[in-house]
């Protein structure tokens, strides 16, 4: 509905002045065409709905404030109706939505409940909205943009002035309802005999705070009372008819309406905008680089760490295999007989050094494609991914291990044997033989030739194993000092892969990182350069926006 066809419609229904609504109706059409041209047909569409409904004569009107402040029973008694339960605790729930009807009915849609009652003031367009108690000032604003309120009577109670809580939801209204668009109730002044004061402190108050609202004292029990008896003085006395005839300055209303839509559009055109113009700053550059500088710190300091607990882990792994192979030698030899088992021995040792190189070697590499993948973690925040080691795959080593070379193993040939049995022979035919010669026996005789043959055969036998003990003990000597070696070269080996792996990450990074802050610095440069050439435009329409603000807050 356009301004021109406007004026009978509001004659008849509010008899509105429409020159003076002229202000208004080129106020909300302003905005729309600003939200229409930026994209905010959403927001268009709302004005456009706000424009309607004023043009209609309804004024919706939401009660809110704190719990237990009293208003729920300001409702009823504004209605002189049970339409809002009220009690001792936070009984209102979901929002109740009051207005016109013929008969008295209740709707309930989507938690709020409509109530519809036969009433002369919501007969003239008034609708009021009950709302649960509210502390939070994000929360209040929520409700102001949900229910589309044209005016807002912030409920307080005579027991105390204005705490700070009140006054930041009473400055969240007036950034939508200034201008005339807030009624500060204060309730309950039956109950409270300096509710005077009470008033004075609340006047200084809204005034420090730079709020623009109308102070109305009221007592609900009064005003219900007085219905009930037709006392019109008690009525007087309870403040409702102030109340009532403030809501009945129906141009007011419209007008702080039209001005709160307008007004809270704005603000949503403008944030981008200011966005939009901010968005471009070499300080952003700068902390972008610094981070960078402060994610290079973190993960060489990474880089670092892991290498260092690798290498120490690696030679751990080598050397508890190596001690489990020399365990097994030892265990071997204590049975076995070097001398009969060396070929086999040493090949069995070779084999199994080359596993446990191999070995080894192929957990040092899981190892470091870990290391790469957690240090790699640190550019994830940058899309960077590492698809590919950056560098050369290291084969496993077929470790060269050379065959141990057999040590001086002392063999028990049989000319060694027979020569030890005479000597160990001698003793026992000599001693028995001296033994028996004193019962008149020859000094070789049947006794002394067998306790020689007994001595012979033990000194063979304990020559033999003294023999195989000092096989034994050179043979792991002999491996101890081979496994050793194989030990000081492979673990050499496997530091000086580590390091190259090491060196390898720390390059492939360090450039990254080079190009990355060459990548930050290149790209606020390119977004400066563009967002110089719509900054003019954007500081242009800000400019335009602020001014239509103003005229929204003085219309």
């Amino acid at each position: 509905m356009s301004r021109h066809n406007a004026g009978p419609l509001l004659e008849q229904r509010s008899g509105i002045n429409v020159p003076a609504a002229r202000a208004w109706l080129d106020l909300l059409d302003l905005t729309m065409r600003w939200c229409s041209a930026h994209g905010r047909s959403d927001l268009a569409e709302a004005l456009q709905g706000k424009r309607a409904q004023l043009l209609s004569g309804r004024v919706r009107v939401l009660v809110t404030g704190e719990p237990r402040r009293g208003k729920s029973s300001l409702v009823n008694a504004l209605l002189n109706a049970e339409v809002c339960p009220v009690g001792d605790g936070p009984v209102t729930q979901p929002r109740t939505l009051v207005r016109h009807a013929r008969e008295p009915k209740t709707t309930t849609l989507d938690n709020d409940v409509e109530v519809g009652i036969p009433r002369t003031l919501l007969a003239e367009g008034m609708e009021i909205v009950d709302t649960p108690g509210i502390y939070e000032p994000g929360k209040l604003q929520h409700v102001v943009a949900s229910t589309g309120a044209d005016l807002a009577i912030f409920v307080t109670d005579a027991a105390r002035p204005l705490v700070p809580s009140e006054i930041n939801l009473l400055k969240t209204l007036a950034r939508t309802h200034g201008g005339g668009g807030i009624i500060l109730a204060l309730t309950k002044i039956d109950l409270s005999s300096r509710w005077r004061a009470v008033l004075k402190a609340n006047r200084r108050l809204v005034s420090e705070a730079g709020v623009s609202a109308s102070l109305v004292p009221v007592s609900a029990e009064l005003r219900l009372r007085a219905a009930a008896t037709g006392d019109h003085g008690l009525n007087a006395e309870s403040g409702f008819p102030r109340l009532v005839a403030q809501l009945r300055q129906r141009e007011a209303g419209i007008r702080a309406g039209a001005s709160a839509a307008a007004r809270r559009a704005i603000e949503q055109l403008t944030v981008p905008l200011r966005a939009e113009v901010s968005t471009v700053d070499l300080r952003d550059a700068q902390r972008a680089v610094e981070e960078l500088r402060r994610g290079t710190t973190r993960w060489q300091n990474t880089l670092s760490d892991e290498m260092a607990d690798l290498v120490s882990d690696v030679e751990y792994d080598l050397r508890d295999r190596t001690r489990r192979i020399l365990a097994a030698v030892d265990e071997a030899f204590d049975v076995h007989d070097p001398l009969a088992d060396w070929n086999a021995f040493a090949t069995w040792l070779s084999d199994n050094l080359e596993a446990a190189a191999e070995a080894n070697f192929r957990w040092m590499i899981l190892r470091c494609e870990a290391i790469a993948d957690r240090v790699a973690n640190h550019f994830r925040r940058y899309g960077y991914r590492l698809d590919a080691l950056p560098y050369p795959a290291l084969a496993t080593p077929r470790a060269e291990v050379p065959l141990i070379e057999q040590p001086g193993l002392e063999g028990f040939s049989a000319v060694q044997k027979l020569f030890t049995g005479m000597r160990g022979s001698y003793g026992g035919i000599l001693m028995f033989g001296l033994a028996t010669s004193l019962a008149g026996m020859p000094l070789i005789n049947p006794l002394s030739l067998g306790a020689g043959a007994i001595f012979g055969g033990k000194t063979v036998i304990d020559e033999g194993r003294m023999l195989l003990k000092r096989r034994q003990g050179a043979a792991k000597a002999g491996a101890q000092r081979h496994v050793d070696d194989f030990f000081l070269r492979f673990s050499k080996d496997g530091r000086d892969a580590a390091r190259y792996i090491q060196r390898a990450l720390r390059d492939h990074f360090t450039e990254l990182t080079d190009e990355l802050q060459e990548a930050i610095i290149q790209s606020f440069r390119r977004a400066q350069r563009g967002a110089e050439a719509i900054a003019a435009e954007r500081s242009a329409q800000l400019r335009q926006l602020t001014a239509l603000y103003e005229r929204a807050r003085s219309t």
